[in-house]
């Protein structure tokens, strides 16, 4: 049997934005994630191949993805929000999955990559249906660090070593100050776009997920 995949619409406020639902073969209700693609302005979307990398490793650990498109990408209507729309979409993302008869809304996590990080993290940390987070290649010049850094909710920021947008001592200096849980990766020769490496930080991911929402059952 095989994952089954959806086309999916959901509405944004007066927007109606599009993506991807696949569910885990087997009985449900399944622990879910929302991923959160690249920026929209240098051609980031659902697509992408970290994104759909990290959807497929959380399949293989039996939790349901949705990758969807930020306004103004590919048929989602809008066009780019200056931040403040893309967290709008993003709360209404979250809003979509959690109403998903076959996700268990106790168990629902968020993983953004680069700007999508900046987009999805701010509403990871203060959004108490999200109960974990992992931040991919995070430029932490983008946003506000002090509500991340605060968060009790479980963390992952992974980065390479050779990743030119994100500084790897910032970032494991920031990692360092955060509350716990917390975990830190540094993958050693990816950068910034994680070609040839999308497979080792899938299972990175998927794991850390699987732990920390496995956390939600207590």
């Amino acid at each position: 049997m095989k994952n089954s995949e959806a086309k999916v619409t959901f509405p944004s406020g007066l927007l109606q934005l599009e993506g991807v639902l696949t569910t885990p073969v087997g009985r449900g209700p399944f622990p879910a994630v929302l991923i959160c693609h690249p920026h929209p302005s240098f051609g980031g979307s659902m697509d992408n191949t970290v994104v759909r990398s990290i959807s497929d490793g959380l399949l293989k650990k039996s939790i349901t993805t949705l990758r969807f498109n930020f306004r103004g990408v590919g048929k989602s209507e809008g066009s780019f929000g200056h931040v403040a729309g893309e967290q709008e979409d993003v709360e209404a993302a979250v809003s979509f999955l959690v109403a998903e008869k076959q996700v268990d809304r106790r168990r629902v996590g968020l993983v953004g990559y680069s700007a999508g990080a900046v987009f999805g993290v701010p509403v990871a940390v203060r959004d108490r249906r999200v109960r974990a987070l992992a931040a991919i290649s995070l430029p932490l010049g983008m946003m506000d660090l002090e509500p991340v850094r605060i968060s009790p909710k479980p963390k992952l920021f992974a980065s390479g070593s050779k990743d030119d947008f994100a500084s790897v001592e910032e970032l494991t200096k920031f990692c360092q100050s955060c509350v716990e849980p917390k975990e830190c990766d540094i993958v050693e020769g990816a950068d910034h776009f994680w070609k040839g490496y999308e497979a080792a930080l899938s299972r990175t991911v998927g794991d850390f997920l699987r732990r920390a929402l496995a956390r939600q059952d207590k």
